[in-house]
């Protein structure tokens, strides 16, 4: 009775969870997926987003998240790397994954109070993609680390063995036998960290700014589609394309994290191959 009890409860909590779900996704795309059309796209946002489209907004999102992604990815791999393949345990090693664990449990907003006073004031970056990039990557640095680290365990010791017994380095052992064996795992990590990256608002609005307009460079200001949700949500300016926005987002981030699943499931099926 315990037993049947117990299934009953979780069952219903995750019913209710996608329940919970369905009803923000639905309730976001039903008033937002109507006022989509191809003007929205490629016209560029108009009194301060009342009118107009998000093309600069999509432009400046895209920009953010390949600067975060470009720093945080090699970074992250390689830390990875060393934490699996060249680190002892010891007590530096625990302190590394401790500050990682700690990292990935800090609040957005510190991060983005960080990067403004870190970036923004003291390195002069300025509101700038290149002081939002800088911030997101640490954010989703913990992401990429642990991801790659899982994937990089996975692969079986034989596997290096082998490669070590015919006479490879330990090097050439990690670039051409354990890095292609865990990619798909690696590549898993890096996509929720976009995912996570392009739904950042807090951070972002703190250091790459809120400026409408396409950016010539990485010093320049932008606004991202998370923070143009809050700003047109926030001041009222415009409910249809406030809901509009949003869909496009909630959209990006379904597929980002649909992405995720089947590479990592691809991932788990090569795993059990090999």
């Amino acid at each position: 009775m315990k037993e049947k009890i117990a299934f009953i409860l979780i069952y219903a909590v995750a019913f209710l969870t996608i329940v919970a779900l369905l009803s923000i996704i639905g309730y976001v795309l039903i008033n937002g997926v109507k006022y989509l059309n191809v003007e929205f796209f490629i016209q560029e946002p108009k009194s301060m987003g009342r009118e107009g489209g998000i093309f600069s907004i999509i432009i400046g999102s895209i920009y953010l998240t390949f600067v975060s992604i470009g720093i945080a990815t090699p970074i992250g791999v390689c830390a990875a790397i060393y934490l699996t393949e060249y680190a002892k345990e010891n007590k530096l090693v625990k302190l590394i994954r401790f500050g990682t664990e700690i990292l990935a449990g800090i609040p957005s907003i510190i991060f983005g109070l960080f990067g403004f006073v870190f970036f923004v004031i003291l390195l002069g970056f300025r509101w700038s993609i290149l002081s939002g990039g800088l911030t997101l990557a640490m954010m989703i640095l913990p992401t990429i680390i642990r991801s790659t680290e899982e994937a990089i365990k996975m692969v079986p010791t034989s596997f290096r063995e082998g490669s070590l017994a015919l006479g490879a380095t330990k090097w050439q052992t990690i670039i051409k036998i354990v890095i292609p064996s865990s990619i798909s795992g690696i590549v898993t990590g890096i996509i929720l960290g976009i995912g996570r990256a392009i739904g950042e608002t807090a951070a972002v609005i703190l250091t790459a700014g809120s400026s409408l307009g396409v950016p010539s460079s990485i010093l320049d200001p932008t606004r991202t589609m998370s923070v143009h949700v809050y700003l047109l949500a926030s001041e009222g300016l415009s409910k249809e394309k406030t809901f509009a926005t949003a869909s496009v987002l909630i959209i990006l981030v379904l597929c980002i994290n649909f992405l995720s699943n089947v590479v990592g499931n691809q991932f788990m099926k090569n795993t059990k191959v090999s």
